[in-house]
């Protein structure tokens, strides 16, 4: 497995965790906290919004920067 792969590989995971996570966020305001009780994990429902958009912001971060990293072709040999 080379270095293109492997980053193609996180790059897959990390849009897929996106969709998820996206998903996650409710229409209402209520975000994880109206998924039966989920945010039960969290001090406050206040929290789990704050940590679901910390989540959804890095995996965004990852996900563009990949694709730009990936697209440009500067991981590939020039040759």
């Amino acid at each position: 497995m080379n270095l293109v792969q492997l980053i193609s590989i996180i790059w897959a995971v990390s849009a897929a965790l996106l969709i998820v996570v996206v998903l996650l966020h409710s229409p209402k305001g209520d975000g994880i906290g109206g998924i039966g009780g989920q945010a039960q994990l969290f001090t406050s429902a206040k929290s789990a919004e704050k940590t679901l958009n910390q989540v959804t912001w890095a995996l965004s971060v990852v996900f563009i920067g990949l694709t730009i990293v990936l697209s440009a072709g500067w991981l590939t040999p020039k040759g």
